[in-house]
């Protein structure tokens, strides 16, 4: 029987990158999405022309009846959910004092509701009564030292790390493991505004000399999903260049 994916926020960027390599390994991939329909159907379309399983979900996945019956629905198609990737989440650059409210609470309910959401509606429908499971968080370098004019995500995504940490505690019983991935400066939208000038004040302060590229994370998340790292859990990996050491 095929293994299932689902990934969040899979349309666009890491997560786009994450379905095209899983689809490739032969899964069945769920592509969840909100807003971005028309990059998830584009993704479907074109997935789907190379013979490809994948399915896409719509869901705004703060809130917990769009979850269920988002992850009600995979199963109803492909049986059960192997591997959670929980890629979903939202940034804002700004001082802490002008952060608003607004911008706050999304942060807040995409990045820790939602993930708590969709891992707790994964675990209770598919992977405790399979006793199988694989659940891969995306956190962030600023979860682990904090960034200036980042406070609330980095927030955020230290939260996702302590629930890693004591979610792989509590399922390993049910043979679930639960990692975290810490990226660093990846390629993608989240520095398209950056000036040549400061992707080269990056570049410079990165050991390796370069940005991160979508394999970097994609190739850790093919990693944690196999067999090959089957005594790993609980555990944050930084595919960062050496820029957090």
């Amino acid at each position: 029987m095929k293994k299932t994916i689902l990934v969040t926020g899979g349309a666009r960027g890491i997560g786009k990158k994450i379905v095209e390599d899983f689809a490739n390994l032969g899964y069945n991939v769920c592509v969840n999405y909100n807003k971005s329909e028309k990059e998830a159907f584009n993704l479907k379309d074109e997935l789907a022309n190379k013979g490809l399983s994948v399915f896409i979900a719509k869901a705004d996945i703060s809130k917990v009846e769009e979850v269920d019956a988002m992850v009600k629905n995979v199963i109803l198609n492909f049986g059960k959910i192997d591997v959670l990737v929980n890629n979903a989440g939202v940034c804002n650059y700004d001082l802490f004092t002008e952060v608003t409210d607004d911008e706050i609470k999304k942060m807040i309910y995409v990045n820790i509701l939602g993930t708590i959401n969709v891992t707790r509606s994964v675990l209770k429908n598919s992977m405790i009564n399979n006793k199988s499971g694989n659940v891969i968080n995306l956190s962030s370098i600023w979860g682990m030292v904090g960034a200036s004019c980042e406070v609330i995500y980095s927030m955020t995504k230290a939260g996702i790390i302590g629930f890693t940490k004591a979610l792989a505690k509590e399922v390993a019983p049910s043979n679930i493991r639960v990692n975290a991935i810490a990226p660093g400066v990846i390629n993608t939208d989240m520095i398209s505004n950056l000036s040549e000038g400061d992707i080269k004040a990056l570049k410079d302060e990165i050991p390796l000399g370069r940005i991160g590229n979508l394999e970097d994370v994609s190739n850790l998340v093919k990693f944690l999903a196999s067999d090959d790292s089957s005594y790993i859990t609980g555990q944050v990996i930084s595919p960062n260049g050496g820029f957090v050491i």
